[in-house]
């Protein structure tokens, strides 16, 4: 499975501290593999529409996330805009957030 994830937007923004992120699970240790898979399919992301959210009324301090998976044929991309409503997907987002800080 091999995973993008991009951040954008938010409170202090600074594109150089969110630089996109592409994890192959292929190449982690088999738990954070498994880890990441799970919550992949956890979110049931590939039945998740390509845009979740929308920013309200002075949102300009809202945070977009675009995470696009690959895997096993398939392809499927979300731009999720804060606040995510399923708890799901967010949880995602925060493994991934976690992989773009420390990206080693």
């Amino acid at each position: 499975m091999r995973i993008h994830f991009q951040t954008e937007g938010g409170f202090a923004y600074f594109p150089g501290l969110s630089k996109p992120v592409t994890v192959d699970t292929a190449s982690l240790p088999s738990a954070d593999a498994a880890e990441l898979e799970g919550l992949v399919h956890a979110a049931r992301f590939f039945d998740q529409p390509a845009q979740m959210g929308s920013p309200g009324a002075g949102a300009a301090d809202y945070r977009t996330y675009t995470i696009s998976v690959e895997d096993a044929g398939q392809s499927h991309t979300i731009r999720a805009i804060e606040p995510v409503g399923d708890p799901s997907v967010q949880a995602l987002i925060d493994a991934l957030r976690v992989r773009q800080r420390n990206p080693a």
